[in-house]
């Protein structure tokens, strides 16, 4: 250990004011925390006004979706029915592609090393999923559209009044 001839290296050191500091006015701070408050609140029922107009609109979009794609179902049983075999086919060929696709990627160590073997990679799988994936979505919508009584909705869009 050092010799400090000085003294010790740690000081204390006060850092209160001798005189004490006057207590902020309460009225003004309670009145100014109020309006803050009223504030808050106000943007608040701004937000929640919003986000309800916003999920009254997803939710009429969806249920018009829905309605549509019963009508269609309704319009064209058969076909409805071959698109939902066509997209159970097409998903069993999908599942066999992600296996053919992982098989590829678990066994390939010049994925990571090489931009040449990756954009192979991707050039040989990539086009075939997306388009795979779109035909699958397309297919399954029209083929698994919802079953719903139509009958006093169907009349209100042949008048126009859906909107």
């Amino acid at each position: 250990m050092l010799n400090n001839p000085k003294g010790s290296y740690i000081s204390q050191i006060d850092v209160f004011s001798a005189t004490p500091q006057p207590a902020p006015e309460k009225e003004g701070t309670i009145s100014d925390l109020c309006s803050l408050m009223r504030e808050m609140i106000t943007g608040q029922e701004r937000q929640t006004k919003v986000m309800e107009d916003l999920l009254a609109q997803i939710n009429h979009k969806t249920h018009r979706r829905t309605f549509e794609l019963a009508l269609w179902k309704k319009a064209h049983p058969i076909l409805a029915e071959n698109c939902r075999s066509a997209a159970s086919k097409l998903e069993r060929i999908q599942t066999d592609l992600l296996s053919v696709v992982t098989e590829e990627v678990e066994y390939s160590e010049s994925l990571l090393d090489s931009e040449f073997a990756l954009s192979e990679f991707i050039d040989r799988f990539g086009a075939k999923f997306m388009h795979l994936n779109a035909m699958l979505q397309m297919l399954s919508m029209l083929g698994n559209a919802p079953e719903i009584q139509i009958h006093s909705q169907e009349k209100s869009t042949e008048d126009g009044r859906l909107g």
